[in-house]
């Protein structure tokens, strides 16, 4: 039987709590295959320092023996589109991305100001780093109109997979373990 591909946990701002589904992937992950799984540990979870994520994300994918797969949602998406513009970062199969807020909306937190999307010079210098992603939208985002998502994943080369309604993927939106972002992430992992 082949090895699952390990996962790095990318939550928002404050991390996700336990109702989150991300945190709730995580525990089943755990159970099933202990060492599959690690989540970031960055100290700045309240006030988001950028280079306080990039370090704490190149700690969760340096415990792993081969390449995982990023699941980032929300800020986390933001740390990871930056995160993979350093060609010195170790590498990762793939990057799973859920919901990623606008910086330029008036709901962005205050506190992550210093989070900023990849421009079109980062993504030349990082196009040979470029990992397979796919970028999960939501029609009703209130951190994100569907048509900004789209546009995030042109630029960060992501393939786009619309959801429906559903906020912005998060406990608020009521989908608890979201079964079916589950299913898409395994069919994704499985053509790394």
């Amino acid at each position: 039987m082949r090895r699952l591909r390990p996962w790095v946990i990318v939550p928002g701002i404050w991390n996700s709590g336990p109702d989150h589904w991300q945190s709730l992937w995580e525990a089943e992950r755990r159970a099933a295959a202990p060492g599959s799984v690690s989540r970031i540990e960055p100290r700045s979870w309240d006030r988001p320092d950028p280079s306080d994520w990039a370090a704490a994300i190149g700690r969760a994918v340096s415990a792993h023996e081969e390449p995982p797969v990023l699941v980032a949602h929300s800020l986390g998406v933001l740390a990871v589109a930056s995160w993979l513009q350093d060609p010195r970062n170790p590498p990762v199969a793939g990057a799973f991305l859920v919901a990623p807020p606008d910086p330029a909306a008036s709901g962005f937190p205050e506190a992550a100001g210093g989070f900023r999307e990849p421009t079109a010079a980062d993504q030349a210098q990082a196009s040979a780093r470029r990992v397979p992603s796919r970028l999960i939208v939501s029609d009703d985002d209130p951190y994100r109109t569907a048509e900004r998502a789209i546009g995030f994943a042109v630029a960060v080369g992501a393939e786009v997979v619309r959801v429906g309604a559903l906020g912005h993927v998060n406990v608020a939106s009521g989908i608890g373990s979201w079964p079916a972002g589950r299913a898409l992430l395994e069919e994704f992992s499985g053509r790394l």
